[in-house]
């Protein structure tokens, strides 16, 4: 018998960032020395005093089921984090506990949209935001952020693309994968447009504790009573603690929606990881100082990591102001390697060089090209040396 998958798995584009990964490991496994510029998560262990309240607590019996929507413990942790950093207040039924910010996210679409809503996705976008629209039935609608505005779109782009069918816009600041952030007067200014168009906002900020320079972060929630009820926040411990392997994330917004999505992940997850949870209360509860740590060493990065990137003939990339990636644009560089395109280029650095890097095709952005600087700073240097030097080789 011939097995028929589902329309709307066999619509998904795979994921970019998963193939170059993949084609990475399988060259390293031929004994190529290959650096991988590919991951999306930091190069540091989890801090000591979050595994060991996670061992705590199995030790003390929490291995059982949890409520659907997280420990209350959680919540309330969750709560006082959004209230110290942003100054925002929320109850514990206008927030849930997912398996992962990536879960929050699909959660949220499939309880939001029906058949042919849509949401509006600035470029560059994160891999699955379109792909978890569709596979809740909506349709994403691009926005290009250009690269003369640090590829951040404006109330004018984001006015032109809502129809009658708007649901919802995305924010991600800083953005994976451009390291970019919104300010508070241009979140101010798009979050006037949804106002008066009356959708929501939805604000991805798992990259907010990874800020460099003078510019913060700012929740489009903090900016009045309106925009919050608007806005549902996404945000979690991956990027902030060193935490990508034990999926905790969270939703903060609406009660109602936040019934709707415990409802739903009552079916779907049953709950988050017990002592994944006892372990993000003590992220968010204990000592800072190593959050701090992580930042300090990627800024370190990102400083000489950065001018080295701009030294290599035909690539050209703006200074990100948050997260661990930079974006460089390569289409010059592609075309005086004798490559086709970009995608080209970036196989061509894989299989020549041993460098693997993100094509910005899978962001919706092709002339451009994402490295993370999620690695040792000896590792990034060698691999920007071996970039230059393929180019300089072809040139």
């Amino acid at each position: 018998m011939k097995i028929q998958l589902a329309d709307r798995v066999r619509a998904l584009t795979p994921s970019s960032t998963l193939a170059i990964t993949a084609k990475a490991k399988e060259l390293k496994a031929q004994g190529k020395d290959v650096i991988g510029l590919g991951a999306g998560e930091p190069d540091f262990n989890t801090p000591q005093h979050i595994i060991e309240a996670a061992v705590k607590s199995m030790n003390e019996g929490y291995t059982k089921y949890t409520p659907s929507g997280g420990l209350p413990e959680l919540k309330k942790a969750i709560a006082a984090k959004l209230k110290a950093d942003q100054g925002l207040e929320y109850q514990l039924n206008e927030i849930i506990v997912t398996s992962g910010a990536k879960h929050a996210l699909y959660t949220l679409f499939q309880v939001l949209l029906n058949d042919g809503d849509e949401v509006i996705i600035p470029t560059p976008y994160w891999v699955s935001y379109p792909e978890q629209v569709k596979l809740a039935g909506g349709n994403p609608v691009y926005v290009e952020g250009l690269e003369q505005n640090n590829f951040k779109i404006t109330p004018a782009q984001l006015k032109e693309k809502v129809t009658e069918k708007t649901k919802a816009v995305i924010i991600n600041s800083p953005s994976n994968p451009t390291g970019m952030v919104y300010s508070k007067e241009e979140l101010q200014a798009l979050g006037e447009v949804c106002l008066e168009k009356g959708i929501l906002i939805i604000s991805d900020e798992i990259y907010e504790k990874l800020i460099y320079g003078e510019v913060e972060h700012i929740s489009i929630a903090q900016l009045s009573d309106e925009l919050k009820k608007q806005t549902i926040i996404i945000n979690g411990v991956s990027k902030s603690h060193s935490m990508t392997g034990w999926r905790i994330g969270y939703a903060a917004c609406d009660s109602a929606l936040i019934k709707a999505m415990t409802d739903l992940a009552s079916h779907s997850t049953s709950n988050p990881t017990t002592p994944a949870q006892y372990a993000t209360i003590a992220a968010y509860a204990g000592p800072q100082e190593e959050v701090e740590k992580m930042r300090s060493a990627f800024l370190e990065r990102l400083e000489i990591i950065h001018l080295k990137l701009n030294e290599i003939p035909g690539i050209s990339c703006l200074k990100p102001q948050g997260a661990f990636y930079l974006f460089p644009n390569a289409k010059t560089a592609a075309t005086m390697t004798g490559c086709k395109d970009v995608d080209e280029f970036c196989n061509m650095l894989l299989t020549e060089a041993n460098v693997a890097v993100v094509p910005g095709s899978g962001f919706g952005a092709p002339d451009f090209m994402r490295l993370s600087y999620a690695i040792s700073l000896s590792q990034l240097e060698e691999a920007i040396r071996r970039i230059h030097q393929f180019v300089n080789k072809r040139v």
